[in-house]
């Protein structure tokens, strides 16, 4: 497990990660920082694999820096023998260190009051460390160091089917000799304990494998003494009541099977939870190292980020990213807002204006005067908001799990009849095996990766069954404009000439002729614009002196004629020309939500050109699919002027739509519809559309999103078109009757078994392989959209990570359009 520390201000230091921490490795991770001398604050998030720490000096950095870095080779495993790398007072440091809860309840060092309390120190301090059971952990671990090819066979077979957690920046590769894996540090999830059970079991002693199910049994009895002592009569409960009544018959064989089907269901559970956070750090990260800083006497010198303060003066020139979220103080350049604001169009900045740290300058030079640094900035506030929006989200209880935690109280009831009246330990055993968990917990991740697996092949990947379950009860959709309802491209759309001395062709090869000189996204769209008609230029008629005012326009002189073009402040007021003859025309393009151009020859205005960004050519028909399955409201969000958003509204038919929003407003939003009770769907792409996709119930991107995008969307449409939004919540709404269907197959007969317990037909071992054979029938019964083909499951697991391969492989290549190269030249070939 290898940290890496993510920044560091004053004595706050924050370490993370690849991927997330199991609650094990958290709370151990925590117990021994809280060890370390000089660490005066310490907070651990596991699922986002964070740690915060606060320290009272130099020396306590580097003792903390020792230690993560020796996790490296001493993974935080609570094992007989584990040492902390930091040996110094030990005592001294549990006690003037802060108590940390992270999950345990009881912290090393501290012991509790009462008899509930000292019940669960027993029970999680006593059981841990019996002698018998720590060399029971050793001979295990000894077979697995003996076994390795077994245990890494056992794994590929899960890797193969982590289909939502691949989503984002892991890739596949293949190592020399082995299976291909995927590049994630997470392990948590393997099949290890199947293996073990099928392959190593009916060769180890009895004494071996007696001490192996207690071992395992360990967790789940923890986990039920606690949630009974809170008053929770859930299937943790009724888990631990049916392993222990096995113990007290001294049934190990059926402790086994219990614990590794239980386990099995675990981990299927955990295979739902988004873990696509493990690269953010990377991928909003600005890397930059050193800035340049203006000094007092107008010199420039470089000085390294992190030592940057509020009274420096930042210099960013073109082409770089701004740093720092600041207040431009001198100088103007044309920054690209597109990851904060979602503008499709770069914004002018001058003095007096503000900038945000993760734009860019794409024209120009400014002078920045910082106003927020580290993580006070916008877009450290961003990062922040979706680390909580995903812990949030973790403690959420799946579908099945509530449907069977219901019925749990009622076993329970029934059991205690049966042992009151009848005093016999068999029948009450025989009640106790027959529940409604196993089929469930089993039957329902099967029917999700079922889903998943038909997903891949509709275009639609969805990273877990919560998201499955979100999108059957979607009844309001958010859409971003740009990028997701529009193409993000701008397009030359109108070429207006004002007079008949210069057409339409004309004006365009002289819009182009000005333009072909520039990088930026409109100067290509006119470009293009005219390549595509194939109009040229000579370039002997040309003016070598091109002279450009950065987001006002351009000036130069083509055939001995002076050409301005522009925008209105440039044309009209700077170069005092009359644009009054295209008021008419100007009009009704901006009512039309265009950005407008303006092109003078001579000093007399020529024409007017018209820049859009085209609604995608499917958006109108997915937006009637959607209102067809029961969508009861559409609604925009943009960072663009109000003029342009309610054209875009009115010609898609939305509901609604809200102007001129910023990232955080975007989350505000999705967040008043689910106070008002809507269940919404939100559907974004970018960086600036990342906490309103975390803050929805389930948010939904497009393959050339932003790796952001991807990474906190809940599902990806591989095949970028809106069109399958409406099939993602299709195959949602079957997923769910699935289960349904499952839930009642299962209680209805289980419900049957448990009659024949009461009245002494069924034994335990018999009610326990009806239990099974029911638990089988509801699997199948999930599994049947794969089943119905000619293809094994393990050929549709192996599918499913080919077209996870596929996927990435489209997504690492994909580029938008209006950044791609322009190849063929505007001036005319030599003939």
């Amino acid at each position: 497990m290898q940290f890496y520390l993510k920044h560091a201000v004053g004595n706050r230091e924050r370490w993370k990660t690849r991927g997330t921490l199991s609650h094990a490795s958290g709370v151990i991770i925590a117990e021994e920082l809280a060890k370390v001398p000089g660490v005066t604050g310490l907070e651990v998030n596991p699922l986002t694999g964070s740690v915060t720490l606060t320290v009272e000096d130099v020396a306590t950095k580097a003792r903390t820096a020792a230690y993560f870095s020796s996790l490296a080779t001493n993974p935080p495993i609570r094992r007989p023998g584990r040492t902390l790398v930091v040996q110094e007072d030990r005592r001294a440091a549990r006690e003037s260190a802060p108590r940390l809860v992270s999950g345990e309840m009881f912290p090393e060092g501290s012991r509790p009051q009462g008899l509930v309390g000292q019940t669960f120190f027993a029970i999680e301090r006593g059981f841990t460390n019996m002698p018998v059971l720590r060399v029971f952990s050793k001979i295990r671990d000894a077979l697995e160091r003996i076994f390795p090819a077994l245990f890494r066979l056992s794994r590929t077979a899960v890797q193969a089917s982590r289909v939502g957690p691949a989503l984002g920046k892991a890739a596949l590769e293949r190592n020399e000799g082995e299976a291909p894996v995927l590049k994630e540090e997470d392990a948590e999830l393997d099949f290890s304990g199947l293996a073990r059970y099928i392959f190593l079991r009916p060769f180890l002693p009895m004494v071996l494998n007696i001490g192996n199910a207690v071992l395992d049994s360990i967790p789940y009895l923890i986990e039920g003494v606690k949630n009974a002592f809170k008053g929770k009569l859930n299937v943790s409960v009724l888990d631990a009541s049916a392993i222990l009544v096995s113990l007290l018959r001294l049934d190990f064989g059926t402790v086994g099977l219990l614990t590794l089907l239980l386990g099995l269901g675990d981990m299927l559970e955990r295979y739902t939870r988004k873990k696509s956070l493990a690269s953010l750090a990377d991928q909003l990260a600005i890397k930059v190292d050193q800035v340049w800083v203006r000094g007092a006497d107008g010199k420039l010198s470089q000085k390294q980020l992190n030592t940057l303060t509020k009274e420096d003066v930042v210099v960013v020139r073109a082409g770089s990213v701004i740093p720092v979220d600041g207040v431009v103080t001198a100088g103007d350049a044309s920054v690209n807002q597109a990851t904060m604001t979602g503008e499709p169009l770069p914004v002018h900045r001058e003095a007096g204006g503000s900038v945000f740290a993760g734009t860019v300058v794409e024209d120009g030079e400014i002078d920045i005067r910082p106003t927020a640094l580290g993580d006070a900035s916008r877009l450290s506030q961003i990062v922040n908001f979706i680390q909580n929006s995903e812990a949030a989200k973790a403690g959420i209880q799946g579908k099945a799990e509530r449907l069977a935690d219901a019925i749990v109280p009622y076993n329970f009831l029934l059991a205690g009849l049966v042992f009151l009246f009848t005093r016999n330990l068999t029948r009450t055993a025989s009640v106790l095996m027959v529940d409604y968990s196993c089929a469930l917990r089993l039957a329902t991740p099967l029917a999700i990766l079922t889903a998943m697996k038909n997903g891949t092949e509709k275009g639609v990947l969805v990273k877990g069954g919560r998201y499955l379950e979100a999108l059957s009860e979607v009844d309001t959709v958010v859409f971003d404009k740009t990028g997701t309802l529009t193409q993000a491209s701008p397009v030359l759309s109108d070429v207006v000439p004002i007079h008949d001395e210069i057409d339409e062709e004309e004006l365009l090869r002289l819009a182009a002729c000005l333009e072909e000189h520039f990088p930026h996204p409109v100067s290509r769209a006119i470009v293009r614009q005219a390549q595509e008609k194939g109009i040229f230029h000579d370039d002997e008629e040309h003016d070598t002196e091109v002279r450009y005012i950065v987001a006002h326009g351009i000036c130069s002189s083509v055939g001995g004629r002076k050409c301005v073009l522009g925008s209105r402040h440039f044309v009209g007021d700077d170069e005092k020309v009359d644009l009054h003859p295209a008021q008419e025309v100007v009009d009704r393009l901006a009512a039309e939500g265009k950005s407008i151009l303006y092109l003078a020859v001579g000093g007399r205005l020529a024409g007017v050109l018209g820049i859009e960004d085209p609604v995608r050519p499917e958006a109108v028909d997915a937006i009637k699919a959607l209102r067809e399955r029961g969508i009861r409201r559409i609604i925009m969000l943009t960072g663009d002027d109000n003029r342009t958003a309610a054209h875009v509204a009115a010609k898609l038919g939305l509901d609604g739509y809200r102007a001129q929003v910023l990232p955080q407003d975007k989350a505000r939003h999705v967040l008043d519809l689910k106070a008002e009770g809507c269940r919404v769907l939100m559907v974004g792409d970018g960086i600036n559309d990342s906490p309103a996709l975390s803050a929805a119930h389930v948010g939904a991107t497009l393959r050339d999103g932003t790796d952001i995008a991807q990474e906190v969307a809940d599902v990806v449409l591989t095949r970028n078109s809106l069109l399958d939004l409406p099939t993602a919540i299709d195959l949602g709404c079957a997923t769910m009757g699935r289960i349904r269907q499952n839930f009642a197959v299962s209680v209805s007969l289980n419900t049957g078994f448990l009659a024949g317990g009461l009245m002494g037909v069924l034994m335990p071992a018999v009610g326990a392989l009806l239990h099974n054979a029911t638990t089988i029938g509801v699997c199948l019964n999930a599994m049947r959209p794969t089943l119905g083909t000619t293809r094994s499951f393990t050929e549709t697991v192996k599918e499913i990570e080919a077209n996870m391969r596929g996927t990435l492989t489209k997504i690492s290549n994909n580029a938008p359009e209006s950044e791609r190269p322009i190849d063929l030249p505007f001036t005319a070939p030599a003939k």
